[in-house]
């Protein structure tokens, strides 16, 4: 089974979503070729007051895209090297996306729901460049028409394999560098 997510499923709370994420697939479309790759580890970043979120100092021309609808992609260039790709949640006008952090080559069983192999792109920077993840997505709705969407292909993901942890290197955000905002699907 195949269902591609909609706006309705980025349309809840951010945690919800970032947990939800873990164990569905990311498929990046390009010419003919689609590459599907498991979700392993998302981040959340939400409100007005988080101060790791690039949306901490008000909207911007640049952070736009975090306050448009669920299911908005926001691209972002950071340390004038790497995109990050964030999926915005929640409600228009209300900062708040998931930044998709790790990816795995279909490595979960379909009988346990337990990732089973290394990691192939442990981090966020390494996904867009493997995936050609660029502005060209920024503010584009998730889905076939971008060439970017997120499938749902029936892998249920036993909550006690699902670790949750402080973000990462976010070492300036105050009392948000400990919300355990994290979700990585753990390895056995």
């Amino acid at each position: 089974m195949r269902k591609v997510l909609g706006p309705a499923f980025f349309d809840r709370p951010t945690l919800a979503v970032a947990k939800d994420l873990i164990g569905k697939y990311l498929v990046r479309k390009i010419g003919k070729k689609e590459t599907r790759l498991l979700i392993t580890e998302t981040e959340g970043y939400h409100g007005f007051n988080d101060l790791a979120s690039k949306a901490r100092r008000g909207k911007t021309p640049g952070n736009a895209p975090m306050y448009a609808r669920p299911g908005t992609l926001y691209v972002y260039f950071t340390y004038g090297m790497h995109w990050m790709l964030n999926i915005v949640t929640e409600r228009e006008e209300y900062p708040a996306a998931v930044l998709i952090r790790g990816l795995a080559k279909n490595t979960t069983s379909q009988h346990t729901g337990v990732c089973e192999d290394v990691v192939a792109l442990d981090g966020p920077a390494k996904l867009t460049k493997f995936l050609k993840i660029d502005k060209k997505l920024n503010g584009r709705m998730l889905g076939r028409a971008a060439g970017l969407w997120v499938e749902d292909r029936g892998v249920t993901i036993n909550p006690r394999h699902i670790k949750r942890t402080p973000r990462i290197g976010i070492p300036n955000a105050g009392e948000y560098v400990h919300k355990p905002w994290r979700f990585v699907l753990k390895k056995e």
